[in-house]
């Protein structure tokens, strides 16, 4: 049975772990300002970034959809683990030995520890296996594609003995069940019991973005094999092909300084790529390029502009038309600008290579062309030109995906284009484009209605947001609080101790963020430790914590170390003397009411207001 982990050791691997590392292994992550990070949020579709994150606190929040938390319940959300999962790999990462309380063990066998612990050693059998005599056919289909062992191995590829059961076997003996090698996807269920999935194939491991082996793609090498020609791990616990794309592990770090990406259609494809240069490369895993993809893209590229570059390269054939196609058909999902490069003699990289050189698949890669010019091409290859009725149904068929276009400024340009391509005359394609414009705009404008409405006859449900910084009002004095609160929360050490305790006991316009302020004065015994901005989360009520996590990671503006040392002090003094302004206001108007024949009370008053003057004088020159 599994234990449970010491909160003493569940505290320690949080204060270890750097969760901008854990983050940026699935989001690209740039500064936002001194100690604060943001990119595209993992957990809903944006085209500007509001995913936030403030590694001296451990914390992550997203303006957008409202997800917050730390580096465990990052994983949890990502992966879809258990805390008790999340807080395990998060110790492994970091080194640390885990404790259980009253003797327990770590979480049972069927985790995704033990799944991926299973691919792991399946890959290390299948690489090994290549070495052997057995796998002739395997080293000779690398050689004829251009790859020795040494591309192999960077690849991690291997061989799949022609056995029955030589996998299982092996796996048994390093400690796997059936009932894990099973789960996994690396054994098959017959009559006769369980086989090996994979028999006298040459294996490719397909690995997440972490590195970390999720399935394999196995492909076809033996005449008597009746099988598919490519033959990829089943749906599993870990392995979800709508969401994986083969070879990112390696390109995610070019993909996310070059903001370019180029996909290509198969295994050897990548390789060929990343050995000539292109090492941005990346192919889906035997499916169609579709939207959980281009989220993970968006969010490895940092997909927050129009510079970035997404190429795919396809087949000039029926099928890779068509995948191109589809792929037009999300093309609005990227910020990015779409290319298309199709080698003119039609070979795929592979072949481009190892007939060309590597030279050439970067010519190719370079020499791309805008997906609207390729698609445009493509509808109007449909069509007989020299017919009238050929020209009216080209133009009724290209006239939308002209008006698709995102940038508007481009499409006056391809505009007359079309008209050049038809012979027709531009007024006449101007106002084709005009019209499949109005009837795109109409049907987003009916698919927004309804789901507002949630379709006919069905109530509309209301979903209640959690409180937001964002709705806070905009007048001088709530800005000066939510400002303040920002900096003290996330830069306690430059303010001081001093400075905020005194600070926490002015008084605040805003309720919503007194209510703050008071939970941040009920915190001051742990001021600037690790544990203090959980005490600030813990003493405010249940609806409030939201507000407290976005003051934690909201951007304060950008400036040097030495420059944001005198914002956070400055700022929370402008808090303190705003509160001796106000006292020394009610001072003066006591003063005003009190008969200057009363000499004593006067003078007291007076003693007051220049104590008041003195102090303020004092803080702005400290």
């Amino acid at each position: 049975m599994a234990g449970r982990i010491r909160s003493s050791d569940i505290d320690e691997v949080k204060s270890r772990t750097n969760i901008a590392d854990i983050v940026g292994d699935h989001v690209s992550l740039k500064s936002a300002g001194v100690g604060s990070l943001k990119g595209l949020c993992p957990f809903h579709d944006e085209r500007s970034p509001s995913f936030h994150v403030r590694p001296q606190l451990g914390f992550y929040h997203c303006f957008g959809c409202g997800e917050s938390g730390d580096a465990i319940s990052f994983l949890q959300k990502m992966d879809h683990v258990s805390f008790t999962d999340a807080v395990e790999r998060l110790a492994q990462r970091v080194g640390f030995q885990l404790t259980y309380e009253d003797g327990g063990a770590p979480s049972d066998s069927s985790n995704r520890a033990r799944l991926l612990a299973a691919n792991a050693a399946a890959e290390i059998f299948f690489q090994e296996q290549l070495a052997t005599p057995g796998a002739d056919p395997g080293r000779r289909f690398l050689g004829e594609r251009g790859f020795d062992h040494l591309a192999a191995a960077t690849f991690g590829v291997g061989f799949a003995p022609k056995s029955w059961d030589a996998l299982t076997k092996h796996l048994r003996s390093k400690g796997f069940s059936t009932e894990e090698i099973t789960t996994v996807g690396l054994v098959s269920e017959g009559e006769r019991g369980v086989y090996d999935r994979f028999r006298g194939r040459l294996i490719w491991p397909i690995r997440d973005v972490t590195g970390q082996t999720v399935g394999f793609g196995a492909r076809k090498l033996l005449d008597d094999d009746k099988g598919p020609k490519y033959l990829n791990t089943p749906e599993t616990p870990v392995y979800h092909k709508a969401q994986v794309l083969y070879g990112l592990d390696l390109a995610k770090r070019d993909v996310s300084r070059s903001h370019r990406v180029v996909v290509v259609e198969g295994y050897t494809d990548v390789m060929a790529c990343h050995l000539a240069g292109v090492t941005t490369a990346v192919a889906t895993c035997g499916t169609s390029f579709g939207i959980d993809h281009i989220k993970t893209l968006r969010r490895v590229m940092g997909d927050d502009n129009v510079n970035g570059e997404v190429i795919f390269t396809f087949d000039p054939d029926a099928a890779g038309q068509k995948a191109a196609m589809r792929a037009f058909a999300e093309e609005r999902r990227f910020s990015a600008q779409t290319y298309v490069a199709v080698a003119p003699d039609g070979l795929d990289p592979c072949d481009l290579r190892l007939n060309r050189g590597d030279d050439a698949v970067r010519r190719l890669v370079d020499n791309k062309e805008p997906m609207f010019e390729f698609v445009i091409r493509q509808t109007l290859a449909n069509f007989d030109l020299e017919t009238v009725e050929g020209r009216v149904g080209a133009l009724r068929a290209a006239a939308p995906v002209i008006a698709d276009i995102r940038d508007p400024s481009l499409r006056p340009g391809y505009t007359r284009v079309l008209a050049r391509h038809l012979g027709v005359d531009l007024p006449e394609v101007q106002a084709a484009v005009s019209r499949a414009a109005r009837a795109n705009s109409g049907s987003s404008a009916d698919s927004a209605a309804q789901r507002q409405a949630g379709g006919q006859g069905q109530a509309t449900q209301v979903v209640e947001r959690p409180p937001s910084i964002r709705d806070l009002p905009r007048d001088p004095a709530t800005r000066l609080e939510r400002d303040a609160l920002m900096a003290v929360l996330q830069h306690p050490a430059l303010a001081g101790r001093e400075l905020v305790q005194r600070a926490m006991l002015t008084t605040f316009v805003n309720p919503t963020l007194a209510v703050v302020r008071d939970a941040i004065a009920a915190s001051m015994e742990v001021f600037g430790t690790e544990s203090w901005f959980a005490r600030v989360t813990e003493m405010v009520p249940t609806p409030m914590i939201a507000v407290v996590q976005q003051l934690a990671v909201a951007p304060i503006p950008e400036r040097s170390e030495r420059d944001l040392t005198s914002y956070v002090r400055e700022i929370t003094v402008a808090l303190i003397d705003r509160e001796l302004l106000r006292q020394s206001h009610e001072l003066l108007g006591r003063l005003q009411r009190v008969d200057p024949r009363e000499r004593e009370s006067y003078r007291a008053v007076q003693a007051e207001l220049m104590a008041l003057e003195g102090e303020r004088r004092s803080l702005r020159e400290g």
